[in-house]
């Protein structure tokens, strides 16, 4: 019993997780979760961590 609960709560964080990132991509958001908050193309080169000034589309 203890395991089909904790398997219950993954599926439910998993499945959220996904939406999350289903729901912002279909937004237009190019880079999830960008700790500079998508403005990675206005900063120097390189001055993005997360890579978001690379991408292309």
């Amino acid at each position: 019993m203890e395991n089909a609960i904790i398997i219950v709560v993954l599926v439910i964080i998993l499945g959220l997780a996904g939406l999350y990132v289903y729901k912002a991509k279909k937004s237009g958001k190019k880079c999830i979760g960008c700790p500079a908050n998508g403005s990675c193309s206005s900063q120097k080169k390189g001055g993005c961590s997360c890579g978001c000034d690379s991408e292309t589309k």
